[in-house]
């Protein structure tokens, strides 16, 4: 993992007290990087942790040099701290993913190839190929994020079949207006995410990605969910009074 001025590869990481698992991915995603040609960089966004996080990103930024710290003063939900990493990155291609690596970092190339080839936001999908997902979800919670993507189709009319796998690679000019645009800062975000790519005409596309489920997720279903049920007529709301003003072009 290279650290200069040409940077090609950004990935970001929303954390809220995470030093637990980024004491085990950060190396892992460090050394998936620096085994490649491309120069990259890290962000962790610390969003207010009580924890040890900023601490261990810190000091293990002392034996890796791309790793950047952010740090929110708060906790603002994960599309607060996600956009704060995305609007920071520096590369050419912005990926963002969980601090658990649900999909192994190395799943990259399987979203770089098609944002290589003209596509502006490609984002990994579990239910293209679910005999890739290692590890299942309670059947509660595949349920419930079934339910949640079949009102995401209807209300925002989003055509994915997966909107809510944390692995979302982006062209950085894509990035720098979409998240800038962006108002939700909760679970919600990825979809209003998807919706103004389509709006702005960019190109996005759904690719299958192996997963795996950790025990760790703070994503209640119940609670996140109304939230984020809430957030979907939100997206709507913010587009009829205007909140989503077209990209100046030209």
């Amino acid at each position: 993992m290279q650290n200069n001025n040409s940077i090609i590869v950004s990935v970001v990481i929303p954390a809220y007290n995470e030093a637990r698992r980024l004491r085990l991915s950060l190396p892992q995603v460090a050394g998936f990087l620096a085994a490649r040609p491309e120069s990259a960089e890290v962000i962790v966004v610390d969003d207010g942790s009580t924890d040890a996080t900023a601490e261990l990103v810190q000091n293990m930024s002392a034996d890796l040099p791309g790793l950047r710290l952010l740090r929110h003063p708060a906790n603002g939900g994960k599309g607060s701290a996600v956009r704060t990493g995305m609007l920071s990155a520096r590369g050419e291609y912005v990926l963002f993913t969980d601090a658990d690596l649900s999909s192994p970092i190395a799943e990259l190339d399987r979203l770089l190839e098609p944002l290589r080839t003209g596509y502006d936001v490609v984002i990994g999908s579990r239910a293209l190929q679910p005999e890739w997902i290692t590890v299942h979800q309670s059947p509660f919670r595949e349920a419930s994020g079934r339910l949640f993507n079949f009102f995401a189709r209807r209300i925002a009319r989003m055509d994915f079949r997966d909107t809510q796998c944390g692995f979302k690679l982006f062209r950085r000019e894509a990035a720098r207006v979409l998240f800038a645009h962006q108002r939700i800062p909760g679970f919600g975000f990825d979809v209003e995410l998807l919706y103004l790519a389509r709006k702005f005409g960019y190109r996005a596309l759904e690719v299958p990605v192996h997963w795996a489920h950790s025990d760790m997720t703070k994503v209640h279903p119940l609670r996140d969910g109304a939230r984020m049920f809430v957030d979907l007529l939100a997206i709507r709301v913010y587009d009829w009074i205007g909140d989503y003003p077209r990209p100046a072009t030209g």
